[in-house]
C-alpha cells in the first residue's frame, strides 16, 4: 500500500538548511568535484555540525509522538539535495548520528530538486541555496533561504516556537502592493474598508494551516494527559498596528487558524521582540527586518511579492 502524503505536514529540506556546510563548500569551491567528492568519503563517519533549521526539524519531528500511530506521523520530513547519492551518504549517515526520523530522501546532482515539492505534497521548502528558493518561489512553491543567522539548541527546552511576518509571507502582497503605491495612510483606509474580505494567501499559508491542525490535535492530547505542558506555539510578529490589524486577524480566522501569539509593532524594530520571543525560527519576506532579526534568532527569507522584484535576499 503506497504510503499516503496527503493528510500530514510534508517538510522539504536541503543538507545546507539543517547543517553546517561549511567546510565541505569551501572544498568544492577550492577544489572541484571531485576532491570535494574525495573529502566526502574520507569524513563519511564524521557527523556534519548542527546547521541554523537543526532545533526547528528536530522538535518538529519530536511532535510525532502525538500520533496515536507511530506508523502514521504527523510530520514528514524529506531530504532534497543537489548531492549525488554517494556524496550525499554523509548527509544520512548525520541524519541517523543525531537520531532524526528522516528516512526519505532525493538526491539530484548538481540540480535543484524543488520540482519535486508539489509531488510530494511539501508544504514548505527550506535551503541556504538562494537560487534554488528564488526558483521555488518563481514557480509558485513554498520556499525560504536559511539566512546566516544566530541560534542556539536548549536541550532542556523542548516547545517549539514558530514566528511568521503576515504580509507576503501568511498572506500574498496585495497590501504591501497598496503600501509601495499611496503610502501608510492609504495602506491603513484599504484595509479598514476591506476588513471583512480575507487576504489572499501567500506562499506559508499552507504551512500554517497544517501546523495549525497538529495544535488542535495537540490540544486534544491535552484533554486526555493531564498536567501535559503544550509543545508547539506559532506568532505573528507584523509591523502592522491599528487599524490595519483587524484584517489580519479576520484573515486568519477564515483559515481556521489562531496564532498563540501577535505583536503588531507598527514600525518597532523586530529584532526587539523576536530577542524576547525566541522562535526557533522566523520567517519575513523584507530583508531589511531580517537583519536584525537574523543576529537574535534563526531566520528565513521568503522571496516573494512587490518588496522582492528589484532587491536582493540580504
Amino acid at each position: 500500500m503506497p504510503y499516503d502524503l496527503e493528510n500530514r505536514l510534508v517538510i522539504g529540506v536541503a543538507s545546507s538548511a539543517v547543517f553546517d556546510l561549511g567546510e565541505s563548500d569551501a572544498v568544492f569551491r577550492r577544489e572541484g568535484e571531485e576532491q570535494y567528492r574525495q573529502f566526502q568519503e574520507a569524513h563519511l563517519d564524521e557527523p556534519l555540525p548542527r546547521g541554523i533549521a537543526f532545533p526547528f526539524i528536530k522538535r518538529l519531528l519530536s511532535l510525532n509522538d502525538l500520533s496515536p500511530n507511530q506508523d502514521d506521523p504527523l510530520v514528514e520530513v524529506v531530504l532534497l539535495s543537489r548531492n549525488d547519492p554517494d556524496t550525499g551518504l554523509r548527509v544520512m549517515n548525520t541524519i541517523a548520528h543525531y537520531g532524526l526520523n528522516i528516512t526519505r530522501a532525493i538526491f539530484m546532482q548538481g540540480k535543484s530538486p524543488h520540482a519535486y515539492i508539489p509531488a510530494l505534497n511539501i508544504a514548505l521548502f527550506l535551503s541556504a541555496n538562494k537560487p534554488d528558493v528564488d526558483a521555488a518561489i518563481r514557480a509558485g512553491y513554498p520556499a525560504g533561504q536559511v539566512l546566516d543567522s544566530h541560534f542556539s539548541d536548549d536541550e532542556a527546552d523542548q516547545t517549539l516556537r514558530i514566528a511568521f511576518d503576515f504580509d507576503g509571507v501568511l498572506a500574498g502582497d496585495e497590501a504591501e502592493v497598496v503600501m509601495q503605491a499611496g503610502g501608510l495612510a492609504e495602506f491603513h483606509a484599504h484595509e479598514v474598508r476591506n476588513v471583512m474580505q480575507p487576504h489572499n494567501p501567500g506562499p506559508l499559508k499552507e504551512f500554517l494551516v497544517r501546523m495549525a491542525r497538529i495544535q488542535s490535535i495537540e490540544e486534544q492530547h491535552k484533554a486526555s494527559q493531564p498536567g501535559y505542558e503544550n509543545r508547539l506555539r506559532i506568532s505573528i510578529v507584523t509591523a502592522r498596528n491599528a487599524p490595519s490589524h483587524q484584517r489580519a486577524l479576520a484573515t486568519l480566522k477564515s483559515w481556521g487558524v489562531m496564532a498563540n501569539d501577535a505583536f503588531f509593532l507598527g514600525g518597532i524594530e523586530k529584532g526587539r521582540v523576536l530577542g524576547v520571543l525566541k522562535p526557533h525560527i522566523f520567517f519575513d519576506d523584507q530583508s531589511g527586518h531580517l537583519q536584525s532579526a537574523s543576529t537574535v534568532v534563526p531566520s528565513v527569507h521568503i522571496p516573494f511579492g512587490i518588496t522582492n522584484q528589484d532587491s536582493p535576499a540580504g
